[in-house]
Parts: C-alpha cells; structure tokens; sequence
C-alpha cells in the first residue's frame, strides 16, 4: 500500500486574463457590470458580479506600453488565430482582469475573471488572453468552459497537456493544475506510440487528483496542507469526466504519484510497480493492445 503525500495549501490563488483594446474603455467597471448581468446564468452571474463588487476582482486598464509583452510566439504556438495575434499587436491599451480567492470550490478566482474579461471581449470583440497559459480564448471556448448551474466545468477546457520529444520518448506535463493550488503533473519517457493513450491517461489522472485535492479543502478553516495518496487509482470515468463527459464501463489502473521538490514542485507520475514496459502494461490494461484500440 502506498503513503500519503503532504502537499502545503497556497494562501491565496490569482486568475489574471487581458483583453487587448482597440480604444481604451471609459468606463470598464460599468461595462464589465453590464455585460457580465447581460450575459452570464445564474448563480455563476451572482458570484461574478459579487466579486466585481468586492476588493478582490480588479480592472486595471493602460497603455498596451505600460505591460508587460504578450507572448506572441507562445500565443501562436498554442493555437491562437492569426487575426488575433494582429488585434494584440495593435491593441492600443489593454484591460488586465484580475481576481483572487483562496484554494477550494469555488475556484472563484478563475470562474470570475474568465467571465468578465469574456464578456468585455465579447461585447467588444476584443481578443481574451488566458494570461496563465497564455493563450488566446475564442469566445465560443470561453463560453464553454465556464461552469454550469450545477458547477460542474470540463477541465479539459482549464489545462494544456503540453508534450515534447527527448533523446528516450517524449516529456509531458500538465498547464492548470496550479490554478487550483496544485503541483502540475509530469512524465517522461513515454514512447511514441503512447502519447495518445498516455496523454489521455494524464488527463484522467489531473481530474481524480483535483478531486481528492478539492475534498480535503472545506469550506471552512484552511488548512495549512493536506494529505493526498500516493498510489491513486485513474480510470475511463475520470478520463471521460475530465471533458465534461460520462462513461459506464469502471475500468481502472494504479499509478504512483511522487513530489518532487523544486521551483515550482512537480507530481512525477509513475507506475504503480516496477518493472520494464509498465507504461505499456498500464495503457494496454486500461484502453486495451493497440490491435484492439483499432
């Protein structure tokens, strides 16, 4: 049986998005207030405009001189449209929306910023950059991955799987975990004929951990850190649940997850079990040999 690992509860979590303007807004709070009501369902609408009423939602609008250069090479690398990357370029000020909340469900922080720079962007047809990521949200995205009224959001549509190749298989990890206060996940050394199956098995995996994470963050006292398991089994339902989707069939697989101390910490996931080709084994037990996969 595997141990616990602690893992500490940051304080305070941000979510930070840009909305690249044309001509500066002149009054962004009020239109934020009215596109948001316009725009967004309840009760989500009732917590945005709960934070845009509060210290912790911020609008700060400049120059597009004054910040910081968007990345247009990551942008680009990360799918943003070409008519995008040249309304950023001309952007003449931009409208940083920033949020905080601590750790826990709500990620109020996120839902509330994604959904008043959305609805900015929207009403201005404004490109909205994810500054986390970053990259470049379309509307229709954006839209979709804001909760539904049950809560209830694909994470899919919060984090990147990005995957590069080394001189023994290819190193993956995860981008939006540390949204929610987690370390990202990673592996390396998956063979190229794995990147399918095992890129779907992350994404599984990130949708458990994020659910054991959230269960041990109540609403009430924050704690200082919290235990979650070592060995954690990852399943089809988690892999269909981390898109917003559902799945009968209960299959599932142990992985070993280890936390790797560093800036910022990582949690390396391996096999539950030693031994040559466990990648294999685990992707073959859990999606089946790629001649039945066909």
């Amino acid at each position: 049986m595997g141990q616990n690992l602690t893992l500490p509860v940051p304080e305070t979590l941000y979510g930070t998005y840009a909305v690249a303007l044309p001509a500066p807004i002149a009054d962004p709070a009020g239109l934020a207030h009215a596109e948001v009501t316009r725009r967004t369902r309840p009760p989500l609408r009732d917590l945005v405009l709960g934070m845009l009423d509060s210290p912790m939602l911020t609008l700060d609008q400049r120059p597009a001189g004054d910040f910081p250069p968007l990345p247009g090479e990551l942008l680009a690398a990360y799918g943003a449209a070409p008519s995008d990357l040249t309304a950023i370029d001309a952007a003449a000020h931009l409208l940083a929306v920033s949020a905080a909340y601590r750790p826990g469900r709500p990620p109020a922080h996120e839902w509330a910023a994604r959904a008043v720079a959305g609805a900015v962007g929207a009403a201005l047809t404004a490109p909205v950059i994810d500054v986390f990521t970053p990259r470049v949200l379309p509307l229709a995205h954006l839209e979709r991955s804001l909760p539904g009224p049950d809560g209830a959001f694909r994470l899919t549509d919060w984090m990147l799987l990005p995957h590069t190749s080394g001189p023994h298989g290819f190193f993956f990890t995860t981008k939006g975990l540390a949204r929610f206060g987690l370390p990202e996940l990673q592996t390396e050394n998956v063979p190229a004929a794995l990147v399918e199956p095992w890129g779907r098995l992350l994404n599984g995996l990130a949708r458990r951990v994020l659910d054991l994470w959230l269960d041990e963050l109540p609403a009430g006292e924050q704690p200082l850190a919290v235990d979650v398991p070592e060995i954690v089994s990852v399943g089809l339902r988690d892999i269909a649940a981390a898109q917003g989707a559902d799945e009968p069939m209960r299959r599932e697989v142990p992985v070993r997850l280890r936390l790797d101390t560093g800036e910022p910490p990582v949690l390396t996931v391996l096999p539950a079990e030693d031994g040559p080709d466990r990648l294999e084994s685990l992707c073959a037990a859990l999606f089946g040999t790629p001649e039945s996969r066909r």
